[in-house]
């Protein structure tokens, strides 16, 4: 298994690990940075270096239980190699931005409206997220916006912390999607809380205060159907702090 140093710290952008399986199109490491894709967060990229080669990361690919960093731009590296990897930063933080603001739509809809989340999906500084509502209006997101800013310029700290499968088994309320999405078997259940707001089973990368979102705009609405409506939000472009 590949130890996920983004689960604990998110601001983390430049790694060194060592390879333990390798494939034509990439490598698996003992540890990494590189989020690996799921929940609607697509995965991180970024490079490896080996030897004073510098290999491009396109992404991740699960196999057989494995998580397989893919790879561009030369052979990777074999069994047993110390490398170093360094995140795409820039791309990383837009969308920690982005995961954060949409936990911020879900815990206003959910405050404001008590409905459950039924599909999402995000990009860079753009996102959407249907909610199980019986109705959809101008009005209706125009609220959702002025909630969510008010929400941000709260400043409210984002914590993480981790369950134990009995523990969350006695918490329902830390799913807060109609279909429980997590994955079988965890040992351990990863926990978002957005202080006040929005508490949920989550193992994407988030900011660590709600004022890093900056300024987030509800720019659509729709409906999918007879209860099933879709919000669409965009955040302007900020500059990313340093990394660690």
């Amino acid at each position: 298994m590949t130890e996920p140093l983004y689960q604990r710290d998110s601001y983390l952008a430049s790694f060194d690990a060592e390879v333990v399986a390798s494939h034509p199109d990439g490598v698996v490491l003992d540890r990494s940075a590189f989020f690996a894709g799921g929940g609607g967060q697509p995965a991180d990229t970024g490079t490896l270096e080996h030897q004073g080669v510098e290999l491009t990361v396109t992404g991740t690919a699960r196999r057989d239980g494995e998580l397989v960093l893919l790879l561009e731009g030369g052979e990777p590296p074999g069994v047993a190699a110390k490398v170093s990897g360094r995140i795409d930063w820039e791309r990383r933080y837009s969308l920690m931005r982005t995961h954060t603001a949409l936990h911020m739509l879900a815990g206003v809809i959910g405050r404001d409206h008590g409905a459950l989340v039924t599909g999402g999906n995000m990009e860079p500084l753009k996102a959407r997220m249907d909610f199980e509502l019986p109705s959809m209006s101008a009005d209706f997101a125009a609220a959702v916006e002025a909630a969510l800013r008010a929400e941000v310029e709260a400043d409210l700290p984002v914590h993480v912390s981790f369950l134990s499968p009995e523990e969350f088994r006695a918490k329902p309320e830390l799913i807060r999607t109609k279909t429980n999405l997590l994955p079988p078997g965890l040992e351990r259940v990863r926990v978002i809380d957005i202080e006040g707001l929005d508490r949920q089973a989550d193992g994407g990368t988030h900011v660590a205060r709600t004022s890093e979102i900056g300024e987030v705009h509800v720019v659509g609405h729709e409906s999918k159907g007879k209860g099933n409506k879709r919000l669409r939000i965009a955040l302007d472009p900020s500059p990313a702090p340093t990394p660690r």
